[in-house]
């Protein structure tokens, strides 16, 4: 902790703070030595957040900050600030202001030209990727989408938007709704696309399996604890579009086109529909118009 001591700690300044995922050891040395420093500590929930402050033995008071308070937590931490006061920032796990509560303050604090400091640790997103070895230093892309919708409408909506990808899609599910999220999936991306499911990440029960959508039902069903805890889910990239089927794609939109606008038009929409190229749909629209 010496070390710690020497570094920059400015005052009216809001640090916010990674918190572990699960497992409470992966707490930062950094993040420990902050929460001792700080004049207060902004939480998503004070009765959860105070089971980690306790087991390392940290008594720095704590006022909540939440999605129902939000607006107000902030202009209270912004007063806060502006008194030459520190605040740390954090949520129930993991980082505030990524797919939890605290991106308004943050923007708030910033907006008033006030220092904020990120203390880094533990992520559910990181964890799972390392954990499924989907990505690799070659093709390092992939994309996080956060809590998937509630209503099955809604989420199959969002599958068929997110599913089109072509990277790797992170997603947040919750217990209770993990197997209506498992049928909307293969309604939407079919029974052969793969998906990681990485679940209680980082606590004694942890567990990463990587199925085809096909097998999901019947993998959870061998085991009601397998739907329980929390999920991140990666949804492999969707697959290269064979560049024959979409042609066929393209005729057949082509020939319904055709037959209420221009060949332009008609070339516009279905090249932005299938991704070929403008002249290859333009000579093909061409063959069928003269025939």
């Amino acid at each position: 902790m010496a070390d710690l001591e020497q570094q920059s700690w400015p005052q009216a300044c809001l640090y916010v703070v990674a918190t572990p995922i699960g497992n409470l050891a992966d707490i930062s040395l950094r993040a420990v030595f902050t929460l001792n420093q700080v004049d207060v500590i902004a939480a998503e929930d004070t009765r959860l957040s105070r089971v980690l402050l306790n087991a390392w033995g940290i008594n720095t008071p704590m006022m909540p900050a939440h999605r129902h308070n939000e607006a107000r937590a902030a202009q209270e931490i912004i007063r806060l600030l502006q008194e030459g006061k520190r605040v740390a920032l954090i949520s129930d796990a993991g980082a505030p202001a990524v797919s939890d509560p605290g991106g308004r303050i943050v923007r708030e604090v910033r907006q008033q030209g006030l220092l904020v400091r990120p203390i880094p640790g533990a992520s559910a997103v990181i964890t799972a990727l390392m954990g499924s070895g989907v990505s690799s230093d070659e093709n390092p892309t992939f994309a996080f989408a956060g809590f998937v919708p509630q209503k099955s409408a809604a989420r199959q909506h969002w599958l068929r938007k997110w599913g089109a990808m072509d990277a790797p899609v992170i997603m947040f599910e919750s217990p209770h709704r993990i197997q209506a999220f498992c049928h909307d999936l293969l309604r939407v991306c079919g029974a052969d696309r793969q998906l990681t499911v990485a679940r209680e990440l980082t606590k004694r029960f942890e567990q990463i399996v990587t199925l085809p959508i096909g097998e999901l039902a019947d993998w959870f069903g061998q085991d009601v604890h397998r739907q329980l805890g929390e999920f991140v889910l990666i949804l492999e990239a969707a697959p290269e579009a064979d560049e024959d089927e979409q042609m066929v794609k393209a005729t057949e939109l082509l020939k319904v086109l055709l037959q209420t606008v221009s060949v332009k038009d008609s070339v516009k929409i279905a090249s932005q529909l299938t991704g070929l190229a403008r002249d290859v749909v333009y000579s093909r629209a061409l063959e069928l118009k003269n025939a």
